[in-house]
């Protein structure tokens, strides 16, 4: 992803604010993946993008799975 140029790229778009890998301690087997979006729009654009079959084509590649979850920040009402 980063050596790609994926991960610039993303943090370029429009509507992204936050895009950051984090690796457990105790875990190498698992990345975290931390992405805000300003808003639901820029979030559905991003995944209609080219980078999400680039994306997909990667985890492909590597035999990646992944789990999605979603947070809500506390500022939120």
């Amino acid at each position: 992803m980063v050596s790609s140029g994926i991960v610039d790229r993303v943090r370029k778009e429009e509507g992204n604010e936050r895009y950051e890998y984090f690796l457990p301690f105790d875990d190498e087997e698992t990345v975290l993946l931390i992405d805000r979006w300003k808003n639901e729009e820029a979030l559905d654009i991003h995944h209609k993008s080219e980078m999400m079959r680039e994306i997909a084509d990667l985890k492909n590649k590597y035999h990646l799975s992944m789990k999605v979850e979603k947070f809500k920040s506390m500022e939120e009402k």
